[in-house]
């Protein structure tokens, strides 16, 4: 079995490609990615001298390329992680969002037109669905409602991968997550920017009255949520993944604080980011029920793991934020402190 991972390098893709290389040894991964910001070679550290782990650099907009890939390689499946993925960041330069997001996504589509691939799973997010009010869940059949650039345009994607099966019948399956965490995620995205201030006694930017609530997943139960969809899962199908635990900001905040040991006295309310959904929650059910799968993490045990590691690899994330993020978190916030 041979996949195209596309955003490979990225902190969801570069963890199932681990999850895939530790359980399928027979498997081959085909590992397509821009290298934004956002993507880091050193995810992938296990696996760079290992043959059955292929890097590319390259566009998901190049549909020629993708195109070659799959006949070179005889892709059987293709798993499109690559997106521009953060809010903030859609809302200061939302172009690039298009681009990557809706273009690259079709690009994608057209090159598997002309393969015979055996499934091609689309991941995206909770976030084209908007915002819930205090009761209720997210179900595969809620209207999409995105509330920001980024959730647009993966909405857009996603309704397009849905055209591409009826149109033309290619084997697509789309993934709707909630938000995830754990090893390698960009510090740009709350829990890793939560710790890494922390644990540097810095100020902890809290938007709005930090009353925002999300459902946590912790990346390992995604990606083995990802596996079964793609040996199991039914084409044309949506399937919601999420880990079963709404929490506050404020208190996934408070938590991180607890155990690191540091005062509430870190924390800091900012100005809200234009759009703020208030309350993301998912039902799963489809997914538990039809494939079986549940999530294996508590959220109080992957978030201790989660801050254990950031601890142990204190190298890898100040490499990063010593470069272009720097620039990037003064631009969104410390106008609102």
């Amino acid at each position: 079995m041979t996949y195209l991972v596309t955003g490979g390098a990225g902190f969801i893709g570069s963890n199932f490609v681990l999850y895939v290389h530790r359980k399928y040894p027979g498997y081959r991964i085909v590992n397509l990615d821009k290298l934004t910001y956002a993507g880091n070679l050193e995810n992938l550290r296990q696996v760079e001298a290992d043959p059955r782990h292929v890097f590319l650099q390259g566009d998901i907009c190049d549909s020629e390329l993708v195109a070659q890939l799959l006949e070179r390689y005889g892709v059987d499946a293709i798993i499109n992680f690559a997106a521009e993925s953060h809010v903030d960041r859609s809302i200061l330069e939302a172009v690039e969002f298009t681009r990557t997001n809706v273009q690259g996504t079709c690009a994608l589509l057209e090159a598997a037109k002309g393969h015979q691939l055996k499934k091609f799973v689309q991941i995206s997010t909770d976030e084209v669905y908007g915002s819930l009010g205090p009761r209720g869940k997210f179900t595969e059949s809620t209207p999409l409602h995105p509330n920001s650039p980024y959730a647009a345009s993966k909405a857009s994607a996603d309704l397009l991968a849905l055209a591409y099966h009826h149109t033309f019948g290619l084997p697509i399956v789309i993934t709707r997550c909630s938000n995830n965490y754990g090893p390698y995620q960009f510090p740009e995205k709350l829990i890793p920017l939560m710790i890494i201030n922390a644990m540097s006694d810095k100020p902890l930017p809290v938007y709005g009255d930090g009353g925002n609530v999300r459902d946590w997943l912790h990346v390992d139960d995604h990606c083995a949520a990802i596996d079964l969809v793609l040996h199991r899962g039914r084409d044309g199908e949506v399937y919601n993944i999420g880990g079963n635990t709404e929490l506050k900001n404020i208190d996934v905040v408070r938590l991180i604080i607890k155990n690191l040991g540091k005062p509430e006295s870190l924390i800091s309310f900012v100005k809200d980011r234009p759009g703020h959904d208030r309350r993301y929650a998912i039902d799963a059910s489809k997914i538990e029920g039809d494939l079986g799968w549940r999530p294996r993490r508590t959220f109080d045990e992957g978030i201790v793991e989660t801050i254990e590691w950031y601890r142990r690899n204190e190298t890898w994330w100040k490499r990063i934020i010593s470069g272009e993020y720097q620039q990037y978190y003064k631009r969104v916030y410390e106008n609102r402190m």
